[in-house]
């Protein structure tokens, strides 16, 4: 196996970490010195070789410890993942795109043999190897849904698509930015989209929906989101607020180098060939600030981005509270110089 996988904690003692390779791989969110709301969506066709853009799904020095951090909320909370009756043909789907894209993509990690319907998986980091009938539930541990995202990274929504809007109606959420899958079950695209700021009067949602509803099979596309972290917490759910809220508060300006984290997602959504539905993978990184400074371009960027982003904008992002703290870090490692264009570092 080429890549070492990390044996690390997501809560109580907090001994997650990032190596060298994974700082300089990090999706940094911003590609400019500002930041407002837009759909920044572009073809989710690979990118630079090593960044988390290159293969289908990353998959990354964190993985073994994530799925650990999973099975621990699930089994903490068994409604993290759900999914209605007729998204059972969509569970099939997905799984199919993650172990023939895994298997492709990761052949030394991955394997995927299949006889018509009869299919043997085999994940090597995990210790899983599986012989099932494809369609046929029976043959698995669990459902389809749950099977596979039990062994992928980042949180997983399945979105039905009707009367002319996508309806999340399925998904295995353990990494969430305090949203609830439970909450948003059953709810259309503007109804869990409900609590976004400024958003829904730029009119970023209407064009984004408009957008996806013709999204074509073989022709997945990607965004970037993000939002601020106290500690290296997955799960900072709603449900589990009374645990991470109180974070917040635990920041000095002697720990803020090191226990706020910028948050970000990589977003990917890909329609599904045969119930139509819509794939919605929300893959979750996190990056101390005192690793991100490490990349000089980063520190200068994210101290002008913070510093300038409206107030609604930070409170809704959830570090309105540590925000003169973070900016007062940031500030010492920004000199005044010029950044250069895109995401990348120097």
């Amino acid at each position: 196996m080429t890549i070492r996988f990390n044996d690390e904690t997501f809560r109580g003692d907090y001994t997650y970490h990032n190596s060298p390779e994974a700082i300089r791989r990090f999706p940094f969110p911003f590609d400019q010195d500002s930041y407002m709301y837009s759909v920044n969506i572009e073809p989710h066709a690979g990118g630079r070789a090593g960044s988390p853009f290159e293969k289908r799904f990353d998959v990354d020095e964190h993985y073994v410890s994530e799925m650990k951090d999973r099975a621990i909320t699930l089994a903490e909370d068994p409604m993290r993942c759900q999914s209605l009756p007729h998204m059972d043909l969509a569970g099939w789907d997905f799984l199919e795109l993650v172990m023939t894209s895994k298997a492709e993509d990761y052949p030394e990690l991955f394997e995927l043999h299949r006889d018509g319907d009869r299919w043997h998986w085999i994940n090597k980091p995990m210790g899983i190897e599986q012989r099932f009938t494809f369609l046929d539930t029976t043959t698995l541990p669990c459902g389809p849904l749950e099977y596979i995202t039990r062994q992928t990274q980042g949180d997983h929504a399945l979105l039905d698509q009707r009367e002319g809007n996508l309806w999340m109606d399925a998904g295995m959420i353990t990494s969430q930015a305090d949203w609830s899958l439970d909450f948003d079950i059953g709810m259309n695209f503007f109804e869990w989209h409900a609590p976004v700021p400024k958003a829904h009067e730029m009119g970023v949602f209407q064009r984004a929906l408009k957008f996806l509803l013709n999204l074509q099979q073989g022709a997945p596309v990607r965004r970037l989101n993000w939002t601020m972290t106290v500690n290296p917490r997955l799960d900072t759910s709603p449900e589990n607020y009374h645990k991470w809220g109180p974070e917040k508060r635990t920041i000095t300006p002697e720990t803020v180098g090191s226990k706020q984290y910028l948050r970000v997602e990589l977003q990917t959504l890909w329609r599904l060939p045969r119930s139509n539905a819509i794939a919605f993978p929300i893959r979750c990184y996190l990056l101390s600030l005192e690793d991100l400074v490490s990349v000089p371009k980063w520190g200068r960027r994210l101290h002008r981005v913070l510093r300038d982003l409206p107030d609604e904008l930070a409170e809704y992002k959830g570090f309105a509270v540590n925000r003169p703290t973070i900016v007062a870090y940031l500030a010492q490692f920004d000199d005044g110089e010029p950044t250069s264009p895109g995401i990348f570092p120097d």
